[in-house]
């Protein structure tokens, strides 16, 4: 279903620019010549031409959406599979809660400097 989706989504999209270039604009554009008279005259294609950008400028918003809501189903997460974890071996000089660097911290922080340094203020 979203592979299909995802097909007209790129067709929409690809009428879409088409429609869009064919508009004439103030630069020219690709716009298209016709007959002075009848449906395709040039006030009667600017009609059609902008009514079928909005229709298929809507069409593609609301395919987004759709496309979207379809994915984060199908990829909805699951759980997590913790059974190729390797496990720490456990130590017994630290307990588990301790941080290793306190340590070295406390004992940088209270024994001199031998060459003469100014030791960082606590």
């Amino acid at each position: 279903m979203f592979t299909f989706l995802l097909v007209v989504q790129a067709i929409i999209a690809a009428l879409l620019v088409t429609v869009i270039l064919m508009q004439k604009s103030e630069g020219g554009g690709l716009g298209v010549g016709g007959s002075p008279a009848g449906f395709m005259s040039a006030r009667g294609a600017a009609d059609f031409l902008t009514r079928s950008t909005t229709v298929l400028a809507s069409i593609f918003v609301l395919l987004s959406i759709v496309m979207a809501v379809i994915a984060s189903v199908r990829h909805a997460p699951s759980d997590i599979d913790t059974s190729l974890v390797k496990q720490a071996p456990a130590t017994q000089s630290a307990p588990a809660n301790a941080d290793p660097l306190a340590g070295a911290a406390g004992n940088a922080a209270t024994t001199p400097a031998s060459d003469g340094a100014v030791p960082l203020a606590n």
